[in-house]
């Protein structure tokens, strides 16, 4: 059964930090792409960054230079370092896992919420 565990998420106020963990079990996680996405309320979720099997990252416009994507291929986990947080940072935050050869394979997380506020 393939699960994606996420963890970290929380109140922060503008300016902080967070780091959201995501722990995948069930799959070959070699070779599945990793990212991050979220939603806030009354909107469409969003790519946050992504991160593939050759450690390839990709980030939103909006949060470049703020955020980091890494993966643990030991520990089957993917991290969102979030930096210099801002209150339209608040969204869940779902972990999601792709098959690089079978795109058709895809997994969710359950979501984490993080809200930003002072």
């Amino acid at each position: 059964q393939v699960q994606l565990v996420e963890s970290g998420g929380g109140l922060v106020q503008p300016g902080g930090s967070l780091r959201l963990s995501c722990a995948a079990s069930g799959i070959l996680f070699s070779i599945y792409n990793m990212g991050w996405y979220r939603q806030a309320p009354g909107k469409q979720r969003e790519l946050v960054a992504s991160i593939n099997s050759e450690w390839d990252t990709n980030y939103a416009d909006s949060v470049k230079g703020r955020f980091t994507i890494s993966r643990d291929i030991a520990g089957n986990t993917v991290y969102l370092q979030m930096n210099s947080l801002k209150p339209d940072d608040t969204a869940a935050y779902y972990c999601n896992a792709q098959n690089r050869l079978r795109s058709e394979r895809f997994y969710w997380g359950q979501g984490t919420q993080v809200t930003v506020s002072s």
